[in-house]
């Protein structure tokens, strides 16, 4: 049987997740065939280990004819790259979601990868229920926030490390806003925030509240959705970031499988 090929984009400790999980043979329906990263000794040392092509460029990874490219590198190489991956004739499977927070972005992928009869996979990254949250949207407006449970040590270099926040013994609400505006302030944090917007009521009318919690590890997302026919709360806890490359896994599992969830 023919195997699709895989290549990714990122060659950090997320991909590195994916890639073991095709030698582990979660997927052995897909050959990984190349990977591109910022850094030149990084990238060849993770084909070396991975048995697949070293690329420096956009141009490098398309020329080995990829079915499907895997993001797992930032919201700019989103920017950067997907446009390019759609008119180069593969699909692309995007964890770094919070690019899309970008309105103008969004439809201009969306309509590349509809005149290219190309697809963008969103994966869930550390979140889920988004069969949930889009069968609602679909049947009456809905409102939609979405309340994170951080570390203090996780925000101590973001813009809320202030007035003592490294000192609190009680938790304190550091932000409350869209998520459009949360990823503006920490484009690496809330890619999930941005998916469940996404997939219920839009980046800029889903309230995201932040709360720093002492003695906290590990990510914690409360989802509330309440419309005229559902109202639904998901509660989702992951102790490492582990679950992001996971969901990155199982897009490609659903891709290819005769049973789609």
């Amino acid at each position: 049987m023919k195997k699709t090929k895989l290549a990714l984009l990122g060659c950090g400790y997320l991909n590195e997740i994916v890639a073991n999980a095709l030698k582990d043979n979660y997927l052995p329906e897909y050959e990984l065939v190349g990977v591109m990263g910022r850094n030149e000794e990084r990238t060849q040392a993770f084909a070396a280990r991975h048995n697949c092509k070293a690329c420096t460029d956009m141009e490098d990874l398309l020329a080995l004819k990829p079915d499907i490219i895997a993001e797992a590198a930032s919201p700019q190489a989103v920017r950067d790259y997907t446009e390019t991956i759609l008119e180069g004739g593969a699909n692309v499977v995007v964890l770094s979601i919070g690019a899309f927070a970008d309105a103008s972005l969004y439809k201009r992928v969306k309509n590349t990868a509809a005149k290219n009869n190309r697809k963008v996979y969103i994966a869930s990254g550390a979140v889920g229920g988004f069969d949930v949250l889009r069968t609602a949207a679909l049947m009456s407006p809905i409102t939609a926030t979405m309340t994170s449970k951080k570390s203090l040590g996780s925000l101590f270099y973001s813009p809320f490390n202030r007035d003592g926040l490294m000192g609190i013994t009680e938790p304190r609400r550091v932000f409350s806003g869209t998520t459009k505006e949360a990823i503006e302030m920490l484009p690496f944090h809330y890619n999930v925030a941005v998916a469940t917007a996404l997939a219920s009521a839009g980046p800029e009318n889903t309230t995201l509240n932040i709360d720093a919690t002492p003695g906290f590890r590990g990510d914690e997302y409360k989802i509330e959705i309440h419309g005229e026919e559902v109202r639904t709360d998901l509660n989702i806890y992951s102790r490492t970031c582990n679950i992001a490359a996971w969901s990155v896994v199982a897009v490609l599992q659903n891709i290819v499988s005769p049973i789609v969830f």
